[in-house]
């Protein structure tokens, strides 16, 4: 197990955390919170051995084999298959050993190597380094490639499967979906709710660590606090505390005002001096209870469009791809005003190709594009976070687009984005991503775009900024076309989702939640060829047309059962809704004064009725997703 004992960990000058007391058991899936830099990376330093705690003990078991992520990658011509197999040291180790003991010609030793190579499933680790690495995105043909061949993006999913491959007690993940596509995060959502070993995440993926963690350590104000269940569970649990915290300390300013009050009636009067001094030790004595700071440091909105035609922009016959290869053909495809559009597909398939053209940076190999006359496009992308130029400042970087703008209004513009006080003034060169990337945001929505094209916006965004953007996209009056693998944004963002796929473009008929279905349901389909996994690409007009129709009858059986549970959810809703209203009044300290007691008992009562049937809508709501899943997998083990 790891224990922290009464911790305190310092980077420099700063304490970020201290009187750490707690355990982690083995087995268990800890998701690590907490504000940039909280401490949250210096933590996985404390426990790789790369920094010393400075007061109090941790303990870690001795013989733990201890896997993470690697930062850098070399580029050399090793393969990546051989590359993500070396993160199997006991495994190299036995087969270096059977190659000297070959070379010997000492039979003996070779039985017993063999033996031990069976112990440590090496005869199948090129198979498991091949699965991993097609689970996170790759081909048959990239696993022989060499690591040069590369960028960096690809390196760091390598790394990421090298750190899987090693048969490790504890694995150290810190924002492992950064670099991957929503493919790539189902599929390592399941492979590590499958993980036998303790697991320590670091994620601001919210979907993402709902589906995998069981615990939630927090780093908040200098302390680490441990919450039982997935991250949905901590953010009521953690709102209720608040609340509650804001409640004592409303409560205790009302006792310290009224103390002071009598302190300064009573100071000069002789008989009432030692009543007065007595009370001023009592209000020195008095804990003081933090006011709850729950405020994200990010406030921005997008400004509406100056200009919102429709369509805004129209693609006919077009041919989309590269010269000598096409990626994607559409026959129309129209954006409108006010389109709020999710992007779904395989990696590869061509949503980045899309999105690229529908910007005009990737020309098309065929076809008509129309534009509105008054389109104005904000496009965010990766590639931009480079294109930052690194000697100006974030005030600097918003004069090229506003020259005439004074510099007071263009610091309150970014301030909403992060860059307060002085930061707004600072070269961009030794920014984190995070900081690029919320630089480049704040570029896009300050030029007032009618057309936001966002291409995995959330990479390296904190859970505040990416619930920031959550709640600026919502009130966006232009159109949003989304690139995502935070099923959260997408789910908050999109009312339309796009599927790319067999080099088509085509409306996805069901929930961002339906997707992993969809997935899974493809790879079973796919045909196997030499062994390998091949997407599924109905290219053929007659086969697309049986599978819509064969889909339709599944959504037809299935139609009674899906129309309850959406019946079951607004019930819920509204249940919820009505308690937190409850929640609300019963908050209130003057409710619980003897005047008013039939009241509360009413409130109480209404309370306790409400989560009574709140129990009886979930468990029912439980009872009907679960069979409604379970045909749906039968249909999608039976279907074309």
């Amino acid at each position: 197990m790891l224990r922290f004992n009464n911790l305190s960990l310092r980077r420099g000058t700063k304490c970020l955390f201290e009187q750490a007391d707690f355990t982690i058991f083995p087995g268990q899936k800890v998701g690590l919170t907490g504000a940039n830099g909280a401490g949250k990376s210096s933590l996985f330093a404390l426990i790789l051995g790369e920094l010393h705690s400075d007061a109090g003990e941790f303990d870690l078991p001795p013989k733990w084999e201890i896997a993470h992520v690697a930062q850098e990658s070399p580029a050399t011509e090793q393969s990546a298959i051989d590359y993500v197999m070396d993160g199997d040291a006991g495994l190299r180790l036995v087969q270096r050993r059977l190659v000297k003991a070959e070379e010997r010609g000492s039979g003996a030793l070779q039985a017993e190597l063999h033996a031990e190579l069976a112990a440590v499933d090496g005869y199948r680790a090129p198979s498991r380094a091949a699965t991993l690495l097609h689970g996170l995105g790759f081909t048959s043909a990239d696993e022989g490639c060499p690591m040069n061949a590369f960028s960096g993006g690809w390196r760091m999913r390598l790394n990421l499967a090298r750190a899987l491959m090693c048969r490790s007690d504890l694995l150290l993940l810190d924002e492992p979906t950064n670099h991957l596509d929503l493919d790539a995060v189902i599929w390592l959502e399941d492979w590590l709710r499958l993980y036998p070993g303790t697991l320590l995440l670091i994620s601001h993926d919210r979907d993402f660590l709902d589906a995998v963690v069981t615990q939630v350590a927090h780093i908040e104000q200098g302390r680490v606090r441990l919450y039982s269940g997935n991250y949905s569970a901590f953010e009521r649990i953690r709102c209720e505390r608040l609340a509650q915290q804001q409640a004592a300390f409303d409560k205790q300013q009302r006792e310290i005002d009224h103390v002071r009050h009598f302190i300064d009636r009573f100071r000069a009067q002789a008989t009432k001096a030692r009543q007065a001094q007595s009370r001023l030790k009592a209000l020195q004595r008095m804990e003081q209870i933090a006011p709850a700071h729950v405020d994200s440091p990010f406030h921005f909105e997008f400004l509406a469009p100056e200009k919102n035609p429709t369509p805004l922009l129209s693609l006919e016959q077009a041919a989309m791809g590269y010269p000598g290869k096409e990626v994607l053909n559409v026959e129309r495809l129209v954006i409108n005003s006010g389109d709020r559009i999710g992007l779904l597909g395989h990696n590869g398939a061509g949503k980045s190709t899309l999105v690229r053209t529908l910007a005009g940076e990737q020309p098309m190999l065929g076809g008509r594009r129309v534009e509105a006359q008054d389109l104005k496009i904000g496009y965010f992308a990766q590639h931009q976070l480079d294109q930052l130029h690194s000697k100006l400042t974030p005030v600097e970087h918003l004069l090229r687009l506003a020259p005439r703008a004074a510099e007071q209004q263009l610091r309150d513009f970014l301030g909403g984005f992060g860059f307060s006080g002085e930061r707004a003034l600072e070269p961009v060169a030794p920014f984190s991503g995070g900081e690029k990337a919320r630089l480049v945001l704040a570029l896009v929505v300050y030029q007032r775009p009618n057309l936001l094209l966002l291409d995995e916006p959330t990479n390296h965004l904190d859970l505040e900024m990416r619930q920031a953007l959550s709640i600026a996209l919502q009130s966006f009056e232009g159109a949003v076309l989304l690139v995502s693998h935070d099923r959260h944004l997408m789910r908050s963002t999109a009312d339309l989702l796009w599927l790319v796929n067999a080099g088509a473009v085509a409306e996805f008929p069901d929930a961002i939640d339906d997707y992993p279905r969809w997935l899974a349901r493809q790879q079973a389909l796919a045909p196997v060829e030499n062994g390998d996994m091949q997407p599924l690409a109905e290219h053929s007009a007659a086969g697309r047309k049986e599978r819509k129709r064969l889909e339709a009858e599944q959504r037809q059986r299935l139609l009674p059962l899906t129309k309850r549970l959406k019946e079951l959810e607004r019930e819920l809703d509204d249940l919820n809704g009505r308690r937190d209203l409850l929640q609300l009044r019963l908050a209130d300290n003057g409710l619980y004064d003897d005047s008013r007691k039939e009241e509360l008992k009413a409130l109480l009562a209404e309370r306790t009725e409400i989560e009574q049937r709140i129990e009886v809508t979930e468990n029912a709501w439980m009872r009907i997703g679960e069979e409604l899943e379970g045909l749906q997998k039968i249909a999608g083990s039976t279907g074309p």
